[in-house]
């Protein structure tokens, strides 16, 4: 069911903010979703009863009133899936039969998305990788933010700069998020 609500829910804010891309409201409902209940316990997995995980919740659940506002966004423009089309090594022909164009060119192949979660890969030769992102400010007035991390077993990880001062509305800033591949010592022995 979360589908049509999350759909639903997408509509209602294309409605309220006609400016906003797809991209922009699809990152307004992830970044203000929750992951508690009504008690304000953590959702649990319905398979095992445990907290869910990210892989098995999502983003969490959305807030359509927090969405109307979510303050900052993570933005994407049709060029940017074309580039992560070419990364993946799609051909000129497959990225023409799914975008229904053939004025885009493979001039910026990247794996990565401007997308408000991701997956950090690691081979054996390099154990560090670094995302850059782009936020806009979608909130009225000039404001302040500071990353907050929460430790990850076995990942290292920074956000440079650690804050954003945003002026103005629809400013954009950027941070590169470093992951580093940190391995497991158990110290309980």
């Amino acid at each position: 069911m979360s589908c049509p609500h999350a759909a639903g829910i997408a509509a209602l804010l294309k409605v309220a903010r006609p400016e906003w891309s797809p991209a922009t409201i699809r990152s307004a409902m992830m970044t203000t979703s929750y992951s508690t209940d009504n008690t304000f316990s953590p959702i649990q997995d319905i398979g095992n009863g445990k907290p869910a995980t990210p892989l098995a919740i999502g983003a969490g659940h959305v807030d359509p009133d927090k969405a109307l506002d979510p303050g900052l966004v993570y933005d994407l423009k049709t060029e940017d899936y074309v580039n992560l089309l070419c990364a993946l090594n799609y051909t000129m022909k497959q990225i023409q039969a799914i975008t229904r164009s053939s004025s885009y060119v493979c001039s910026n192949p990247s794996p990565d998305l401007n997308y408000p979660s991701f997956i950090a890969f690691f081979n054996a030769n390099d154990s560090q990788s670094d995302l850059i992102l782009t936020l806009t400010n979608v909130g009225e007035r000039m404001t302040t933010y500071v990353s907050k991390l929460s430790p990850m077993e076995g990942l290292k990880v920074r956000v440079v700069p650690e804050k954003l001062v945003f002026t103005e509305r629809y400013e954009k800033q950027s941070y590169k998020l470093e992951i580093e591949d940190a391995p497991y010592i158990d110290v309980s022995k």
